[in-house]
């Protein structure tokens, strides 16, 4: 292994941005760890699941004693009841690197949500906060009628978007009417407008395998530490709450709804673990369709012993 170069006291006149992105269980939290003992750097967490409280062993959180010598931002900031769109990352994420910045540090963003990361690279468009009246109209409308006639609906006014919303994922189609009538404008008509993005120098770093059967078995063998952490426990405090329910963003991430199903009696222990493992390598692979069409990245093998030299090379370089 080569020897660290430590950039600890490094000073920045602008300080650049980092990317550190990949699929899930490939090694991300690790490496940028790495990163905060040897840069000035500040840690943003680029993950839709660990925004939610309560939900630490399922979403491979970082632990309290990590949390303390690894401060990440943008973890447990919202109730799971609640929602979290892009738009509050960008949001957020934005005001936290420019404050990063402004200290002289760098702002390190760690996760594997792509569309978090495409949404500050690229700009998101000016879309609406969330209108709890009015979505609670919507639900309220789909137990009457159904999901299939909300996107029967959705396509009178907004055909684009019920064309590439499925009928059967109730977020979208929810968040898409929402839209439509809060501002009297449609999804796709606001999609096209682009608001602010990340500025500046941004070093961005995909982490993958270099066989697809090693992150394969890094998934089940953390699904099956999960079982062993007491996952099942944590999910039964979830479930035993008045204001959750299975439709919610929070519930669908990935392991929860498994373990949900499970304690809903839909399924079997060992039947869970399978759709969880399953569900989990689905999204890493989603993760790594994303990852080959973008632009600008620069590749890491997750079993390589110099993924931190390499990154602190093209920082010491800018």
């Amino acid at each position: 292994m080569t020897d660290v170069v430590n950039l600890k006291n490094v000073e920045f006149s602008e300080p650049p941005v980092i990317c550190l992105m990949g699929p899930t269980a490939s090694g991300k939290t690790a490496l940028a760890m790495a990163l905060y003992d040897t840069l000035p750097c500040d840690i943003i967490s680029v993950d839709s699941a660990l925004v939610f409280k309560g939900m630490d062993i399922g979403t491979a959180k970082p632990t309290a004693e990590e949390l303390e010598k690894y401060p990440h931002q943008l973890i447990d900031i919202r109730d799971p009841a609640e929602s979290y769109s892009a738009a509050d990352f960008c949001h957020d994420a934005l005001k936290a690197i420019a404050k990063s910045r402004a200290n002289g540090r760098i702002p390190l963003l760690v996760g594997g949500t792509m569309m978090y990361f495409k949404s500050l690279i690229d700009g998101i468009s000016p879309l609406p906060e969330a209108d709890a009246e009015i979505r609670k109209n919507i639900e309220a409308e789909a137990q009457q009628n159904g999901w299939a006639a909300m996107h029967e609906q959705l396509a009178g006014f907004d055909p684009i978007s019920a064309a590439r919303i499925h009928q059967n994922d109730p977020q979208r189609i929810a968040r898409a009417i929402e839209v439509y009538r809060k501002t009297g404008q449609t999804l796709t008509q606001l999609t096209e407008i682009k608001g602010d993005k990340v500025s500046g120098n941004v070093l961005q770093f995909a982490i993958a395998p270099k066989e697809r059967s090693d992150l394969h078995a890094r998934i089940e063998l953390r699904f099956e530490q999960m079982i062993a952490q007491n996952f099942k426990q944590e999910v039964m405090a979830l479930k035993a709450r008045d204001d959750l329910h299975h439709d919610l963003p929070a519930i669908r991430c990935v392991g929860y709804r498994q373990m949900w199903q499970h304690l809903q009696g839909e399924c079997d222990h060992d039947e869970m673990v399978f759709k969880g493992i399953c569900a989990t390598r689905q999204l890493a692979k989603r993760q790594l369709t994303w990852l080959r069409s973008w632009q600008d990245l620069h590749w890491l093998h997750m079993e390589d012993e110099n993924n931190l030299q390499v990154i602190l090379s093209a920082v010491s370089k800018l």
